[in-house]
């Protein structure tokens, strides 16, 4: 067959892959002039630093086949993401913490020595809010778990410039994934593998789409008309870009990097969030902290601000708020009369994807439509549903 994968971000390349290895001729074009989407690495030509060009991508999971899948076309190193944060005790004083919530942070925050079982006993019985039983919003998981004092130390400001509300507006469940813990451990993640691709993402998906059966396409932007070219489309752009956004924009938000550098260590790791809502950026990243098994005397750093996107920016993060999971719903259904065509990824699906996530569901797409070509049936809009 002749297939054609809109984006040569983590989705098109892996389905890309999966086909061609399958005997399928497959087209992949990009608007950009890179491949990688938003993984996209490069090298710095004045430091020699690996710069995560639009922000930092750490890869974590527990999904052994796809660990060794990225594995069979790069070289992972180990990398622990510890991440620190600025912000105010409850003194006043501003200091730097680490995250997530630890032992560590609980006995710095609170000027404390506490063990264990008696952090445990501090926070659940003295700082958190147990009045509040059923928690439905962001803000008030918070006080339920954490109390208002590390809340607002940590949450609540970073929040605000991150979704551009308040957490009393945001769900419960975007807080249920930042974990507290009783010990010191302050790896960010807790997946069995984690690691960086040791040449950078960009140089690992190059090879995925080193193969004879593939043709990649940059600088071309995709025309649905073109549809009508190829046995089969997977569209790992825009949900509502695909219809002309004829239904209204889902909404996103944003990143502005305000990009600088520094000859030496700028703050010695490679995340410092700021909790603080007067900060204006959400946090600074120095690249060459994201691989430390390389040396350089120069830095490349990153300021990040987060805002509403508009028309024309790159789109990150999914708000998924009522009013978008409702004309979300509108273009699901559009999507589902459009034959031949296969919405993918994070923009395709409209949700929050980490890299693994997009890895496993794109060699399961890749499965599902080869089995429906097998069972001679029409393969469907979305092999995950976006709702």
């Amino acid at each position: 067959m002749n297939i054609l994968n809109v984006g040569a971000g983590l989705s098109g390349a892996v389905i890309g892959r999966h086909l061609a290895e399958a005997g399928h001729q497959v087209t992949v074009v990009d608007s950009r002039s890179h491949i990688g989407g938003n993984c996209h690495t490069e090298r710095d030509s004045d430091t020699g630093v690996m710069v995560h060009v639009y922000g930092p991508h750490i890869f974590h999971t527990d999904d052994s086949e796809v660990w060794d899948y990225v594995n069979r076309f790069a070289t992972f190193l180990p990398y622990k993401n510890r991440v620190k944060t600025t912000s105010l005790d409850p003194e006043g004083r501003r200091g730097v913490f680490s995250l997530p919530v630890n032992l560590h942070t609980i006995n710095q925050f609170f000027g404390k020595t506490l063990r264990p079982e008696e952090a445990h006993a501090f926070i659940t019985e003295e700082q958190a809010d147990t009045t509040i039983e059923d928690p439905q919003t962001f803000e008030e998981q918070a006080l339920r778990f954490v109390g208002r004092d590390l809340y607002e130390a940590f949450f609540k400001g970073y929040t605000v410039k991150q979704w551009g509300m308040h957490p009393s507006e945001l769900p419960a469940s975007i807080l249920k994934r930042l974990p507290v813990r009783f010990n010191y451990d302050d790896n960010y993640f807790f997946h069995k593998f984690q690691g960086m691709p040791e040449d950078g993402y960009s140089a690992m998906i190059a090879k995925i789409l080193d193969h004879p059966g593939i043709t990649v396409k940059l600088e071309t932007v995709f025309d649905r008309t073109q549809t009508d070219q190829y046995d089969h489309v997977f569209y790992s752009g825009p949900l509502d870009g695909y219809f002309d956004y004829q239904l209204g924009r889902l909404g996103y938000r944003t990143l502005d990097f305000e990009r600088f550098t520094h000859q030496g260590d700028y703050q010695g790791c490679a995340v410092m969030n700021y909790g603080e809502e007067s900060v204006p950026y959400t946090r600074i990243t120095e690249h060459k902290h994201f691989a430390p098994w390389e040396s350089h005397e120069g830095s490349v750093c990153y300021r990040e601000y987060s805002r509403a996107a508009e028309p024309g920016d790159i789109p990150y993060y999914p708000i998924r708020q009522v009013q978008e999971k409702a004309l979300l719903s509108d273009y699901v259904a559009l999507a589902e009369q459009t034959a031949g065509v296969s919405f993918v990824g994070r923009l395709g699906t409209y949700r929050y994807l980490d890299m693994d996530v997009t890895i496993r569901e794109a060699l399961d797409t890749a499965r599902g439509f080869l089995a429906a070509r097998e069972q001679d049936t029409q393969p469907p809009a979305f092999f995950t549903a976006p709702l």
